[in-house]
């Protein structure tokens, strides 16, 4: 019996050493994303694409990042551009005197539509901060769910806002998301990934976009009212004519 004991005891503590050891943390859950996702083909290439009423481009200059939304009518084209200097508005090719409020509007609505085209790219950033809550099952499928937060310094106008993210724990693909916001009285939203494809190396999704309207405290449970079919299906989030090239 005292033989038993001893190994049953060896086994045990090999047992935990060995789920230690395969454990990841959120930073590596999130590493392994978007290695998968695209990688390096993030800072390679150049992107474009056409999403609703305005065309969107994401370049490579000198090493900073360049993000613009581009409006064109008969007579008319709108360059938006947010970069490391600022945000500028094109009429024309002409150089547009804005308000700060109104540049600000414009720059976070720009910055907006980019940041969740290339999820799960931008999880990185100086500002993100990153939480492993634990293991899930949504839809038979298993994930890491994942709350990201933002610092005030360099987080942007909505800083306060809070993610969750669901990477599937075989491919590490972000296959759901969700978000709580405070602007223009707040609310919360769920996401889920459809349409994949890759171009150019790197992985793009159209979202169902599903609204919630429920407390702060539920908010971390919108997974299991999803699977419940407790949500409402507010749009559809559809990326077209997507091209990819390599960056100058």
């Amino acid at each position: 019996m005292k033989v038993v004991y001893i190994l049953t005891l060896v086994f045990l503590i090999v047992s935990c050493k060995e789920k230690a050891r395969t454990t990841l943390s959120a930073q590596e859950i999130v590493d392994k994303s978007i290695s998968v996702s695209g990688g390096e083909q993030y800072r390679a290439n150049d992107i474009f694409y056409k999403f609703r009423d305005y065309q969107y481009a994401s370049e490579w200059k000198d090493g900073d990042r360049i993000l613009k939304r581009i409006r064109l009518t008969d007579s008319t084209k709108v360059v938006d551009v947010r970069g490391n200097r600022g945000f500028s508005r094109f009429v024309n090719d002409s150089l547009v005197t804005l308000k700060d409020s109104i540049a600000n509007l414009y720059a976070n609505s720009v910055n907006s539509v980019h940041y969740f085209a290339y999820l799960p790219y931008g999880l990185n950033d100086r500002a993100v901060n990153k939480e492993l809550l634990g293991h899930v099952t949504v839809r038979d499928k298993e994930y890491y769910k994942v709350k990201v937060t933002f610092d005030q310094e360099d987080g942007g106008k909505d800083y306060e806002d809070i993610y969750l993210y669901w990477f599937n724990k075989e491919t590490f693909k972000c296959d759901y998301l969700a978000y709580k916001f405070y602007v223009d009285g707040g609310g919360i939203r769920f996401r889920v990934a459809y349409n994949e494809r890759f171009l150019g190396g790197i992985r793009f999704v159209d979202y169902e976009n599903y609204g919630a309207s429920v407390g702060d405290s539920e908010f971390y449970d919108v997974d299991v009212l999803y699977e419940k079919n407790k949500l409402k299906l507010l749009s559809k989030i559809e990326l077209e004519d997507i091209s990819v090239e390599p960056s100058n």
